[in-house]
């Protein structure tokens, strides 16, 4: 119940732009444009909308169009043929046909399928249902975005839930990996690769709110200050993307090495754990605005110990490997704080 009540609580301003929206859009539909039953603009408003704050323009764009491929071509072909069963079929297959040539959407090609089934059954062939039908859409959607204009949603909090969850399932995989080097443990490095192959979907999830955010920072112009830090996620997004995935390398060299039985020195869990460590550092910094400095000195003193643990030894192949995906990691962390690429390999030439 608390896990659906706080489902409930993120997804409250959403809720009520939609409300507000649905409301808005028939009374002007009905009552300033002069349509008898405009029970599509409320359903255009709040699938414009959305519960989701992603891809509200596309939304409304796929909406307007969906709907007027289905009007079009239901409307022509009703008026000539007439209604029934083989009719519906061959609308909605002919809508169905455009829609998919014209961009392949699914919010569109449903639109355009559902729009060809009502003029074939409830809007009388030939007559103007169709058309008002698809002014609704377009009352429907741009009331949609003028509600989300004028009563914003945090085009960041999202952002830094989605970042938030990555960087801790990135410090979870470092951390196991850490374990398994620690325990000699193939079944930890294990666990911790597969981790690792299934994190594809939160750096999906967190590119969508990250899209969704600058699209209300350019729509709205009471969040477009918001912009700058955007920005500043959009970058963290991408090195913790790169990051995860020299993760995966690493938990696979590890995974070899122990199911082979190679050497590996103690010392380097040592340093991964320390790496997992900085990650829930710069996690911790998120609340702060993007404030991500802080987290730069931790990732640095990981990239001391590598490299004190180097000194005046041979490493094995896979050690060898493993201490460059160690430091490929440690780029990727310092370049997700803002630092540039230059000034990462900089910071870490000077630690070595």
């Amino acid at each position: 119940m608390r896990l659906r009540g706080r489902r409930v609580a993120l997804s409250a301003l959403p809720i009520a732009q939609c409300a507000v929206a649905a409301g808005i859009a028939w009374f002007v539909a009905k009552d300033l444009v002069g349509h008898p039953q405009p029970f599509f603009a409320p359903v255009a408003a709040v699938i414009s909308l959305g519960v989701s704050l992603t891809s509200r323009l596309r939304r409304a764009a796929e909406l307007a169009v969906g709907v007027s491929v289905g009007i079009l071509v239901g409307d022509l072909l009703i008026a000539q043929i007439g209604s029934g069963a083989w009719q519906i079929a061959l609308v909605v297959a002919l809508a169905l046909v455009v829609a998919v040539f014209a961009d392949g959407a699914a919010l569109l090609v449903a639109q355009a399928g559902s729009s060809a089934v009502l003029v074939a059954t409830l809007l009388p062939p030939g007559g103007s249902g169709g058309f008002g039908r698809w002014i609704d859409a377009l009352i429907g959607g741009g009331v949609g975005l003028l509600v989300a204009a004028v009563l914003p949603s945090d085009p960041v909090g999202p952002v830094r839930r989605e970042a938030r969850t990555l960087l801790d399932e990135l410090a979870a995989v470092l951390a196991r990996t850490a374990d398994a080097l620690r325990e000699r443990d193939a079944g930890i490095a294990g666990e911790a690769l597969q981790r690792a192959r299934a994190s594809q979907p939160l750096i999906d999830r967190l590119r969508a709110a990250l899209r969704g955010g600058q699209e209300l920072a350019t729509v709205s112009p009471l969040v477009r200050r918001r912009r700058r830090l955007l920005s500043r996620f959009a970058e963290l997004a991408e090195r913790s993307d790169y990051a995860m995935r020299n993760a995966r390398v690493l938990a696979r060299r590890v995974y070899t090495a122990l199911t082979d039985g190679e050497p590996v020195t103690p010392e380097l869990a040592d340093a991964l754990n320390g790496l997992s460590v900085a990650v829930r550092t710069l996690t911790a910094q998120l609340d702060r605005e993007g404030d991500l400095e802080r987290a730069r000195e931790p990732v640095l003193d990981v990239v001391r110990h590598a490299m004190a643990t180097a000194d005046g030894r041979t490493h094995s192949a896979p050690e060898t490997v493993m201490v460059a995906q160690l430091r490929s990691i440690a780029l990727d962390l310092l370049q997700a704080t803002g630092l540039p690429r230059a000034e990462a390999l900089a910071a870490m030439r000077s630690t070595d």
